[in-house]
């Protein structure tokens, strides 16, 4: 049977939002749950004389804050917003969402030096291209590292203060924290610590270059469950560990002994709310967004493609505007009927290299604009800025095709938001082998983000691709993406850490697949 004749499976998944709050009521209710990461999921901004509260243009952000609708609990985040002092008051905390406040927000305060050095520079002018391995040279200078050390400490002393020697879960998000576990198990060994590490782990000879390797994996070591996207990268850690520390690590388990204490090293592959996506595409006021769209396009061509990015060198933007120039220049019957609208979200311009960037894909898409251009037909139009969550579905609803072509990403919820958003069973995607979210979504037009005649063949297979292979791809690009949602996500993890806890094993809920009528279990 051809790929494109396979049975499209009805999902019945028993992890949605009542289920992990059944979880968390039923084996988690005498215990506290803290959530750690930099990017606070609201934030208080002044904007005409007003404050304004809003959501930040971040994956794990829009991905965990479900998670936190459900559960409940503090989440403690760097304070960013311009008025989020003034809200919070001398606490610190805040209820949130203000429309129906369900869970803390503990805001951290750091210094502008603070900020500078760890985040933009050890964070992410180290780690981040360290780990990305995108062929972008990463930057180690001894005062970053120190300041990561002392905003780990502080972020250490805020969570020991809410957890106020309570039982505890604390689930510290990404690799602004490496330090964080070590420094909390000290102080308070009864602690439960899961760390979710939300970009790729490199292979050991490339975390050779990392200049305080042995303290950063001791610190993630402190870890009870440490978790990555892929079950590669934790291969890739392991291996680390048995190359720069003194542990003993049992690969059949997928555990690390060192110091006495035994680290779980799981793959979790992060989602979405799926359902809460598809109902947002269908609500009423997509019509008045997707207007605004093609106000902002102008004249709509015949078959639209998009790109919604971070505007970050490992998004493979100019590698995606050079296919698009390749496709236009190999296939001249398109030209004046495919468009792309490409939306850049401004990220980390105090970094000279992303300021570089910005104004490359300008020039870059002024080029190709002036050589392909003509009469009222602009191939490619470029929006800079950040738009609502309602704003991107609507640009995902107008696409024909949508190109998520990093050069290597940790999972990317770019490509299941737009899945999510396809309730019509239209449009492709063209996605990246490089991001995590290919071992998943299979049926996408998978491509090498590196080879720009690929991506230029990809971009003319889905706008040439026949209707009925288009809908059979989406539909079960929609039930993958369905199934592994972000309920199941959180799920798995407090399951994993529930177990540590017990030392008894929990079996997880058995999702039903239907196929063709006949139920099978998996």
């Amino acid at each position: 049977m051809a790929s494109s004749e396979i049975p499209v499976p009805t999902v019945v998944n028993p992890w949605t939002k009542q289920s992990l709050l059944e979880l968390i009521t039923t084996r988690m209710q005498d215990v506290k749950f803290i959530v750690v990461s930099n990017r606070e999921p609201y934030i208080h901004k002044r904007a005409g004389g007003q404050i304004r509260c809003v959501q930040p243009a971040s994956g794990l952000a829009s991905a965990l804050d479900p998670v936190m609708r459900a559960c409940g609990g503090t989440w403690v985040a760097h304070g960013s917003g311009d008025a989020d002092r003034e809200v919070t008051g001398r606490s610190g905390r805040i209820k949130v969402p203000l429309e129906s406040p369900s869970y803390t927000l503990r805001r951290v305060w750091l210094t502008k030096e603070q900020e500078q050095e760890y985040y933009y520079g050890l964070a992410n002018e180290g780690l981040w291209p360290l780990c990305h391995v995108a062929f972008h040279r990463p930057h180690f200078i001894q005062k970053t590292w120190d300041a990561y050390r002392q905003v780990n400490q502080l972020f250490a002393d805020v969570v020991l203060e809410e957890a106020a020697g309570d039982p505890a879960f604390v689930f510290i998000q990404d690799y602004h924290f490496g330090l964080l576990p070590r420094m909390l198990k000290n102080h308070a060994p009864n602690l439960y610590v899961a760390q979710f590490w939300h970009i790729p782990w490199p292979n050991r000879e490339t975390f050779r270059a990392f200049p305080w390797k042995e303290e950063l994996l001791d610190g993630m070591l402190g870890n009870d469950l440490l978790g990555f996207h892929l079950r590669y990268h934790c291969a890739n850690f392991l291996d680390t560990v048995d190359r720069n520390v003194e542990a003993r690590i049992e690969h059949e388990h997928s555990e690390v002994t060192h110091g006495g204490k035994t680290t779980m090293v799981r793959p979790f592959p992060i989602s979405i709310d799926f359902e809460w996506h598809e109902s947002m595409a269908r609500s009423p006021e997509m019509d008045n967004m997707m207007e605004f769209w093609r106000k902002e396009i102008g004249a709509v061509p015949e078959c639209l493609g998009i790109g919604i990015d971070r505007v970050d060198y490992t998004k493979g933007i100019p590698e995606r505007l050079q296919a698009l120039d390749m496709f236009f220049e190999n296939h001249p019957e398109y030209r004046g009927r495919v468009g792309f609208a490409q939306v850049g979200v401004p990220s980390r311009t105090q970094i000279s290299d992303y300021r570089q960037l910005n104004d490359d894909i300008e020039s870059q898409t002024a080029r190709l604009n002036e050589k392909w251009g003509r009469g009222d037909w602009v191939p490619i139009h470029l929006f800079r800025g950040e738009y609502s969550r309602t704003q991107l579905t609507a640009l995902h609803r107008l696409a024909d095709f949508c190109m998520v072509s990093p050069l290597h990403d940790g999972m990317n919820l770019v490509a299941k938001e737009f899945v999510a958003s396809r309730f019509d069973d239209h449009g492709v995607l063209i996605l990246s082998s490089f991001a995590g979210s290919a071992r998943e979504l299979t049926d996408a037009l998978l491509v090498n983000p590196f080879s720009i005649d690929e991506m230029a063949d990809a971009v003319f297979r889905a706008v040439s691709m026949p209707t009925a292979e288009a809908t059979r791809r989406m539909q079960r690009l929609r039930a993958a993406t369905a199934e592994n949602n972000i309920y199941r996500w959180a799920g798995k993890i407090l399951l994993a850490l529930l177990k540590i806890e017990s030392s008894a094993p929990e079996p997880e809920p058995v999702p039903n697949w239907e196929w063709e009528g006949v139920s099978v279990p998996f």
